[in-house]
């Protein structure tokens, strides 16, 4: 694979929409806000995507839009996460909404009310072992971190897209991300679909090896969300104002991400003692910062994603999807 390309032709779908997403940004940041508030916010502090949080922390934008806000490094599963949500341990939280949108079905008391940046997972193929585009996987082996991963998720949607059963036509195999190449080199899988800087730092490792078959920026999805934010419903109810803040910080921090990526990487690599800085740069070129919907834009790609995971057994065949959208999507800035 030529990540440069790959990189390149990422930052061009990144970069297409930002002038109207600054724009957006610019309006929504003049609503007023002067009452100081506490809050505490969970995140994954290894997560490079996540960097807005980092560069909203470091650079006051939190402080000037009247919060003081807690950092907490969640590590946890979601349905803990979104738990700790539900009952007050946090306040608020950031995650991918391919991990979020099935715990939420369940009904938890937690609202999704703003978003970060598209991208973050990958799905690429061994080239020796000719898994060189999607139609090659049939009969093949994909690696993954975790079985319910947000890699599986989606790219079972997608495989379903192109004609290929993710229950029939291929296997799936749960490793520890640090020995998904291991596996590869053992033969046992021929695909690898997990996020960056995994999948980036395998392919920095073994050269050449990999041909990128799909990411979750492919085709439709080029301009959709993926890391999301969520509040406490309680909050969310009673101070609406408190949460209105917290979604302007982070839309305004994913803008100085997309406009300021080697600042931001910068900020977030004391986070990251494993990936260089350069990479870390050249990683965040490849999501797209400068889209993250709120209100009814982020109602309707939460609609949208509960329609494909229920398409693949994701949710139950009897969710309504525009009927979850609403219930769980609050537009905190109306």
């Amino acid at each position: 694979m030529n990540h440069d390309t790959s990189l390149s032709r990422r930052g061009v779908l990144r970069a297409g929409g930002a002038a109207a997403a600054v724009a957006a940004s610019a309006l929504i940041a003049t609503r007023a806000w002067s009452q100081q508030r506490k809050l505490t916010f969970a995140w994954n502090a290894s997560a490079f995507c996540l960097s807005p949080v980092v560069v909203a922390q470091e650079r006051g934008i939190f402080e000037k839009n009247g919060l003081q806000v807690d950092l907490i490094n969640y590590t946890g599963s979601t349905d803990q996460l979104l738990e700790s949500l539900a009952t007050a341990k946090a306040d608020a939280a950031v995650g991918m909404i391919h991990r979020w949108l099935k715990p939420l079905e369940s009904g938890f008391d937690v609202k999704i009310v703003g978003s970060s940046h598209g991208g973050c997972v990958r799905l690429v193929g061994v080239k020796e072992a000719g898994v060189t585009d999607l139609q090659k996987l049939k009969g093949k082996t994909i690696g993954v971190s975790d079985i319910a991963s947000p890699g599986k998720n989606f790219f079972s949607i997608l495989l379903k897209k192109n004609g290929i059963d993710a229950d029939k036509d291929v296997t799936w195999r749960q490793y520890p991300a640090d020995l998904l190449d291991i596996a590869v080199n053992k033969g046992e899988i021929q695909a690898i679909a997990d996020g960056d800087p995994t999948l980036y730092l395998i392919e920095k490792r073994n050269k050449g090896r990999y041909q990128e078959l799909a990411s979750n920026l492919s085709g439709e999805y080029k301009d959709k969300v993926c890391c999301i934010v969520g509040a406490r419903g309680e909050l969310v109810r009673k101070e609406k104002p408190v949460v209105a803040a917290l979604v302007r910080s982070i839309v305004q921090a994913s803008d100085f991400v997309a406009e300021n990526p080697n600042e931001s990487a910068r900020l977030f690599a004391k986070y990251s003692p494993k990936v260089p800085v350069e990479d870390l740069q050249a990683l965040l070129g490849t999501l797209t910062h400068a889209h993250h919907p709120v209100g009814k834009n982020l109602r309707d790609e939460v609609e949208f994603y509960a329609r494909d995971f229920r398409s693949v057994g994701v949710l139950k065949s009897s969710t309504d999807p525009a009927r979850l959208a609403n219930h769980v999507s609050v537009d905190v800035l109306a």
